[in-house]
């Protein structure tokens, strides 16, 4: 009989779960699970609320959880906690979200990984484990290619007056919105890095304009100077990316991956797909 595998990638707004049993993937989607902002037994509520009905009678072996935060041992440590009193049972992993990245893309071989969703990161994983990482210094001072990154230059565009008649037009037509709205929601109100992030869908929505193709290029050529271009591997094996911004902009991806003379490997919207075949 297959083993019950139960698969997490979680971030701080939303959770997707998949349940291995043998026959077709059961996806589950929860609330996102933060250490940084939930306990122990906040998330044990979490999932007897959200989780385990929807399991319903199934005893699950092994969880394999990813997530936000867990890079740190103390916060993994809490998840695992809520998650072995929800699944007494269960034999429980967790790890963080860059592990789930570089897993989801390179499986048990060496290669290089960006990701670029609201944040982004690069790493170099050696088939086993991630051995080297540029360290995360925030919207605020990096993310370069990033959905906030990028985002955040739309609105330099259009607060500085740049965009041409057109695309201003696009734009106002799309948020009504305005400069004190605007720096309202950078600067007093919460996670502003997901408010910048949001403004790429005007990106995506604009292809082709050249206004639009240069701060998309310019963003992810950031991306490739100051962290891909460091690592010495990144130019003797391939280089996956994972993330929305990736996904999207993976025609401009390819583009440097040629101008810069690297491999591209595989670019996924998120990791649950190469996790599923990681762990199945």
């Amino acid at each position: 009989m297959a083993l019950k595998k139960l698969i997490a990638d979680s971030g701080a707004t939303k959770a997707e779960w998949c349940l291995l049993t043998g026959s077709k993937p059961k996806t589950i989607y929860t609330a996102g699970i933060s250490p940084y902002f939930l306990n122990a037994e906040q998330i044990k509520i979490l999932l007897l609320d959200e989780l385990k009905p929807t399991l319903k009678n199934i005893d699950v072996d092994e969880i394999f959880y990813y997530g936000t935060g867990c890079v740190s041992s103390e916060n993994a440590g809490i998840v695992k906690k809520a998650l072995q009193k929800v699944f007494p049972g269960a034999k429980v992993h967790v790890d963080h979200d860059l592990a789930a990245a570089a897993k989801s893309v390179c499986g048990r071989n060496k290669g290089m990984v960006g990701n670029l969703g609201t944040g982004s990161f690069c790493c170099y994983y050696d088939g086993k484990k991630i051995a080297k990482q540029t360290p995360g210094i925030g919207y605020a001072l990096g993310d370069e290619g990033s959905g906030a990154y990028l985002g955040k230059k739309v609105i330099q565009y259009y607060l500085y007056g740049i965009f041409d008649e057109d695309l201003r037009a696009r734009f106002d037509a799309k948020y009504v919105t305005n400069r004190a709205e605007i720096l309202e929601n950078v600067y007093k109100k919460a996670l502003p890095n997901r408010y910048l992030a949001s403004f790429t869908l005007f990106l995506a929505e604009n292809r082709g304009h050249y206004m639009v193709e240069n701060i998309i290029e310019d963003g992810l050529n950031d991306f490739f100077f100051n962290h891909l271009s460091r690592y010495k591997e990144a130019f003797l094996m391939p280089v996956h990316f994972v993330g929305g911004v990736a996904f999207g902009f993976q025609d401009v991806l390819l583009d440097l991956c040629a101008t810069y003379q690297m491999e591209p490997g595989k670019i996924l919207k998120n990791p649950m797909p190469g996790l599923i075949e990681y762990h199945s």
